[in-house]
């Protein structure tokens, strides 16, 4: 990296991680409380456990877990990284360190994001939060879309976000499993990805299980799909490290993420669904594991932040 410094670098990063982490964790809680005030046959201690646990965060006690308790720690504690309120605090403290990098108007919408990011939620209130996270975390994102260079620090953003979003789609989709009953309905899960028109015109007609799980797993036109944001990580990488495609090799986190998604195209799609939650578990260990030689190529002097729910 010639033009831009490993510490700004890294925190582009971790921007575009953060933003999006707080963008999937608001889908993924807004589906899960949507499931469990709409069915009450469905047990509410075994849902919110699976939920945790998908979401990296099994050691919760044994006393029973209310959607109380998911709430509190997936979206306002704010010490605890898999939390949309951590993820929103370290999106901004990583643009104080990148200020001399990013827009003046992304510092500003993030430190304005962070501010407001309510301290205690109501339960009434949970679905037009998740909405506000939803919103803001596209605005800070559609700000460095059009306020940033094409250089190496956007590179880094986007990066950093698409990595992640392979990594919170494997975890929505793996929610499908959270009851015996089938979980969330694939038409809440498409919803909750801004995926059901657009899923509605590609198979013209409602889309059965099958169809909808091809579409956010396989489709590489719809940017919240796995295989669109893992070709944009891989874009991304090719940017930054140019030299490994002309000696005909791959680096390690390339390399990696190419076999997290060849595993999935050559199946029939049956199949994967089939064994779903597996898949998706892999798809999380892939990401982790290309974030980790990222940080390893890139930041190797940095002690880069993580959180409990990757997959090592």
């Amino acid at each position: 990296m010639n033009t831009v410094l490993s510490r700004v670098a890294e925190s582009l990063f971790w921007i575009g991680r953060y933003l999006e982490r707080a963008d999937g964790t608001a889908r993924i809680l807004d589906v899960h409380l949507q499931l469990v005030l709409e069915d009450p046959s469905i047990d509410e201690d075994q849902a919110c456990r699976s939920l945790l646990s998908i979401m990296g965060l099994e050691q919760v006690g044994d006393s029973a877990v209310t959607s109380g308790d998911v709430l509190e720690l997936l979206a306002e504690d704010q010490s605890h990284p898999a939390s949309i309120a951590y993820s929103l605090y370290s999106a901004r403290e990583n643009a104080r360190r990148a200020r001399e990098i990013i827009s003046t108007e992304l510092w500003e919408c993030l430190n304005a994001i962070a501010t407001k990011m309510p301290r205690r939620l109501a339960a009434d209130r949970v679905h037009s939060f998740c909405t506000w996270v939803r919103e803001r975390s596209a605005m800070a994102s559609g700000i460095t879309y059009t306020t940033m260079s094409r250089d190496e620090a956007y590179q880094f953003f986007v990066l950093g976000q698409f990595l992640e979003r392979a990594d919170m789609t494997a975890r929505l989709l793996a929610t499908s499993e959270l009851t015996q009953e089938g979980g969330p309905s694939w038409t809440a899960i498409l919803r909750s990805c801004g995926a059901y028109e657009s899923c509605l015109r590609t198979y013209r007609g409602v889309p059965s299980t099958p169809d909808a799980a091809e579409f956010l797993l396989l489709d590489r036109l719809f940017p919240r799909s796995i295989a669109f944001s893992i070709q944009r990580a891989l874009g991304a990488l090719g940017e930054l490290d140019p030299g490994t495609s002309r000696r005909g090799g791959a680096s390690t986190a390339q390399r990696l993420l190419e076999q997290a998604t060849s595993s999935l195209q050559y199946r029939p799609i049956e199949e994967v669904v089939a064994e779903l939650p597996y898949h998706m578990d892999q798809i999380q260990v892939a990401t982790s594991a290309a974030s980790e030689a990222v940080k390893a190529r890139f930041f190797p002097s940095e002690a880069t932040p993580t959180w409990v729910g990757e997959k090592a």
